[in-house]
C-alpha cells in the first residue's frame, strides 16, 4: 500500500518556505558557526547581525537543536544570524554582545523546559544539566525565556522581541504551574514579548523575518499561523464565539442579560417578585434573540474566547474546560483562533502552523550544519550531543497523545516525513564528518520509532479530524498503518557503505508495530543491540485509560512477536518496559497491582519515572482540577484520583521498586492498610518479606548510577536499567586479581 501524499495536508495551502527571494545579506554565504563574538562576526565581514538568537543551551550546530535549526534556516534566507548561548542573565551587558540586532531578537529557553531542566519531579535542583560542557547545573536561569526576554528589552528597547520554543509553546495560554502550585499568566504576557511562535516555527519565522525586513511594524504582524500576541479588541470582521457553545463546562455563573426585568430574573433562579406579580405580562416580557439559521461564519475569521485568566485562577472547573477546548482545536486543518483575556487585554493565538512537507523537511534537514558543539567550549562533555550525535531525525510529530507527553502540544499530531535520499545523505555525512563515528547509527527515529510516512487515508477525513488520538482507545480505521516505508529506509540505511550497525534508540510505538509483522521481524533481527526499549507505561486500565495509552494486551502480544523473530536469529535479546509512577487516575491498588506484575515478570526497576506535570498537558489539567478532560467537563463530570503529598508520591514509587530493602516498611504498612497483608512473606506469591535487613546498600542515586549494588545473579533476574544478562561482544575475559 502506498503512503499517504504529503504534498498538501490540508485545503488552505502554505506558501513554501524555500519561495522567499533571499534577503541581501546572502552574499556573505554560510558561516562555518553561527557567530558567538564580535571577532567571529569580523572573520566573516559582518559589521552587525540582522537577527541575534538566545538560547539557554549550549551552542550545537545540529539538526536535532532548535536554535540551531532556526539559525541555518534563518541564514539559508540570506539573513546575517549571531548566537548568544547561555549569557549570564545577571546584567544587560552580555546580551549587548553582538550588538544590536537589525531586524529582531529570537529568544527560546533551549530544547527543554527550563524549570523540567532544573527541577526533578519532587522539586529537587538538578545537579546536571545534559545541554551544558561540562554537564554544569545552573548555567540558565528558572523560567529563561522570560528572564532573557527581559534582558533583551534592557539592552536594546525598540528591537522587537520574537520568543520561542518548547517552553513558550507550553505557556501560551494561562496555565497551572507545578513549581509554584498556581495558574500563571500566558508566558506573551509574563516575557512582554512582541511575537510568541508555538510549535515547530521555520514557517512562521521566515514570514516574520522577511515582513519585518521590508519594515512592516511588528504590532501590524498579527496573520501568521502559529503565532500568539496582545491585543486590545477583536479585529472587525471577526466572528467571535464563546467557549461554551465548542464545549459546555457545566453550571456557571450567568451574566444577567440587560434585557430581563426583575421578575424575570428571579423566575430564572426559580423565584417570584412581590412588585411585578399582577403586573401586565406583556410589559414583564424579555426581548428573546435566537440566531439566524442562514448566517454561516466563516471559521477562518471566527475566534473562541475562552475564560478569561482571572475565571481559571479560580474556578478549576473552568480551566479544565479551558485546557479540553485548547486541544479541541489543535489540528491545522480545522483549528479556529483563540483568545483569552488578562485583565484589560487579550492573549490571541492564531490557529497552528501548517506542517512542513517533505520536500521543506529536507530543506531544513540539508542546511549546512557543522554537526559539532561550537569549539569554544573545546572538548568539555556535554551529554546531550553525546547522546545524538550519530543519530539520525527521520520525522516529527506524534498522533499518539499521550496526556503527560508534550510532543504533540508542541510539534502536532500530523507526521512531517523526510525522503528517503535527505536521510541516506545524512548518514554518509555523518559517517564522512562527524569525529568518533565508528560504523554505528545510534538511532533513526524521532518523537515515536516507527511512525515515519504514517497518517491519515484521506486528507479531507484528516484536515476534518479534531480526535485528540490516532491510537485510543483503538487505531483508527482511517490511519494508515504501513511500515513499508520505515522498512526500506532501515535495509538501504544499513547497506550504506561504512555503516556496520543501524540501531533505533526512539521509543517503539508496540500497538502499531504489531500492526506490521514484517516491521516487527526487521526491528528485532537487524536493529536491537541486546536491549529495545518500549513503554507500556502501567498495567491497569484505570491509569491507562487517563493516559491515552493501549492496554498491556498489546505490550504482551508485542512481546511475543519480539521474543519469536529474536529467538529466529538466535539472538538473546530483551526488552525494556517503562513505567510511570503518581500519574493521574492511578490508584494505590493500581500500583499494588504493576509491582505483582513486574515481579511475576521478573523486572526489577531502578530508575523510577513519577509524573511530572508539564504546563499545558492534559494530565497537568486532571492533576490540578480533578476533572477528565477528555471528556465533556462539568461540576458533576467525572473526577480523577490525584496522587498528592510527598508521602503518597513516595509510595507510588516505592511499588515500583518492590524489592529495595529501603523501601519494604513503607510497602509493609500500606498493604496493612489496603487490606493485602497477604502479599507480606518470603514466599515467591508475595511482595515484600517479613524481614528487614539491618543495612542494605542497594540504591544510588538514579541521576547518577543507576545502579543496585548487589549484583543479581547472571540470567537470573531481569531488571530496568541493570541487571540484564551480560551481552555476548566477544571481549577477552577480564584477568583475576592478585592475591
Amino acid at each position: 500500500m502506498n503512503a499517504p501524499v504529503d504534498v498538501s495536508f490540508f485545503a488552505r495551502a502554505a506558501k513554501p518556505i524555500t519561495s522567499y527571494r533571499k534577503y541581501w545579506a546572502h552574499r556573505f554565504g554560510p558561516a562555518p558557526f553561527l557567530p558567538t563574538s564580535r571577532k567571529e562576526m569580523e572573520a566573516l565581514g559582518w559589521d552587525s547581525c540582522d537577527i541575534v538568537l538566545v538560547t539557554g543551551d549550549a551552542y550545537i550546530d545540529h539538526p536535532s537543536f532548535g536554535m540551531a535549526v532556526i539559525g541555518r534556516v534563518l541564514e539559508g534566507q540570506g539573513f546575517r544570524v549571531g548566537i548568544l548561548s547561555q549569557p549570564d542573565w545577571h546584567s544587560a551587558d552580555p546580551f549587548k554582545a553582538l550588538g544590536k540586532p537589525n531586524l529582531f531578537w529570537a529568544v527560546t529557553a533551549g530544547n527543554m523546559d527550563s524549570m523540567i531542566n532544573r527541577y526533578t519531579a519532587d522539586r529537587k535542583l538538578r545537579s546536571d544539566d545534559a545541554y551544558t560542557p561540562g554537564e554544569e547545573a545552573g548555567k540558565r536561569p528558572d523560567r529563561a525565556a522570560i528572564v532573557y526576554s527581559q534582558r533583551c528589552r534592557e539592552a536594546y528597547k525598540d528591537v522587537p522581541i520574537v520568543l520561542g520554543g518548547i517552553e513558550g509553546s507550553l505557556r501560551r495560554i494561562a496555565h497551572f504551574d507545578y513549581w509554584s502550585e498556581k495558574v500563571r499568566h500566558s508566558i506573551v504576557l509574563d516575557s512582554k514579548c512582541d511575537l510568541l511562535l508555538y510549535g515547530n516555527a521555520e514557517r512562521a519565522i521566515v514570514e516574520v523575518a522577511h515582513r519585518l525586513a521590508a519594515r512592516e511594524p511588528v504590532e501590524n504582524i498579527t496573520d501568521v499561523r502559529g503565532t500568539a500576541f496582545v491585543r486590545r479588541s477583536t479585529p472587525e470582521g471577526w466572528s467571535e464565539i464563546d467557549s461554551t457553545s465548542v464545549d459546555t463546562p457545566g453550571r456557571v455563573e450567568e451574566h444577567v442579560s440587560p434585557y430581563m426585568t426583575i421578575a424575570d430574573q428571579a423566575k430564572a433562579k426559580g423565584q417570584s417578585c412581590a412588585k411585578e406579580e399582577g403586573a401586565d405580562a406583556g410589559a414583564a416580557q424579555a426581548l428573546q434573540f435566537v440566531p439566524n439559521p442562514r448566517v454561516r461564519l466563516n471559521r477562518e475569521r471566527t475566534v473562541i474566547r475562552l475564560p478569561s485568566y482571572e475565571a481559571v485562577r479560580s474556578d478549576p472547573v473552568l480551566y479544565a474546560h479551558a485546557n479540553r477546548v485548547l486541544h479541541l482545536e489543535t489540528n491545522p486543518g480545522n483549528a479556529r483562533a483563540l483568545v483569552q483575556a488578562h485583565g484589560e487585554r487579550d492573549v490571541w493565538l492564531n490557529a497552528p502552523p501548517i506542517p512542513l512537507t517533505t520536500a521543506e523537511m529536507d530543506h531544513v534537514f540539508d542546511l549546512p550544519y557543522a554537526r559539532a558543539p561550537h569549539p569554544s567550549y573545546g572538548k568539555a562533555k556535554i551529554p546531550a550531543w553525546e547522546m545524538i550525535r550519530f543519530s539520525v531525525n527521520i520525522m516529527r510529530g506524534c498522533f499518539g497523545g499521550c496526556t503527560f507527553c508534550s510532543i504533540t502540544e508542541h510539534e502536532g499530531r500530523i507526521i512531517q516525513s523526510r525522503s528517503e535520499e535527505s536521510i541516506l545523505h545524512e548518514i554518509e555525512e555523518i559517517r564522512d564528518k562527524v569525529e568518533g563515528f565508528t560504523g554505528v547509527v545510534s538511532d533513526l527515529g524521532g518523537p515515536t520509532a516507527n511512525m515515519y510516512r504514517l497518517g491519515c487515508r484521506s486528507p479531507e477525513i484528516e484536515a476534518a479530524c479534531r480526535k485528540p488520538s490516532c491510537v485510543f482507545p483503538g487505531i483508527c480505521q482511517n490511519l494508515h498503518t504501513d511500515h513499508g516505508p520505515l522498512v526500506q529506509i532501515y535495509r538501504k540505511a544499513r547497506a550504506l557503505k561504512g555503516i556496520k550497525k543501524i540501531l533505533i534508540g526512539s521509543g517503539v510505538r508496540y500497538d502499531l508495530a504489531v500492526q506490521s509483522p514484517e516491521y516487527v521481524k526487521e526491528l528485532v533481527q537487524h536493529h536491537v543491540g541486546g536491549y529495545l526499549k518500549i513503554a507500556p507505561e502501567h498495567t491497569e486500565p484505570g491509569p491507562l485509560s487517563k493516559m491515552m495509552k493501549p492496554g498491556i494486551g498489546s505490550y504482551d502480544k508485542f512481546k511475543q512477536m519480539f521474543e519469536r523473530y529474536s529467538a529466529e536469529a538466535g539472538k538473546e535479546q530483551y526488552l525494556i518496559p517503562y513505567f510511570i509512577a503518581a500519574h493521574p487516575g492511578t490508584s494505590d491498588e493500581d500500583m499494588m497491582n504493576l509491582a505483582l506484575w513486574l515481579k511475576r515478570n521478573g523486572f526489577r526497576a531502578d530508575q523510577v519515572q513519577a509524573f511530572y506535570p508539564s504546563p499545558m498537558a492534559t494530565a497537568t489539567a486532571m492533576y490540578h482540577t480533578g476533572k477528565n478532560p477528555l471528556r465533556k467537563v462539568t461540576r458533576d463530570s467525572e473526577g480523577v484520583d490525584i496522587v498528592r503529598g510527598e508521602r503518597r508520591r513516595r509510595l507510588h514509587k516505592a511499588f515500583l521498586r518492590y524489592h529495595d530493602p529501603n523501601n519494604w516498611p513503607l510497602l509493609r504498612e500500606a498493604l496493612k492498610a489496603m487490606g493485602r497483608a497477604d502479599l507480606i512473606g518470603n514466599g515467591k506469591h508475595h511482595l515484600v518479606p517479613t524481614f528487614q535487613p539491618a543495612t542494605d546498600g542497594s540504591y544510588c542515586s538514579p541521576r547518577r548510577k543507576n545502579s543496585t549494588a548487589p549484583a543479581p545473579a547472571k540470567g537470573r533476574i531481569l531488571t530496568q536499567h541493570t541487571g540484564l544478562p551480560p551481552r555476548v561482544t566477544g571481549a577477552a575475559k577480564p584477568a583475576r586479581k592478585a592475591k
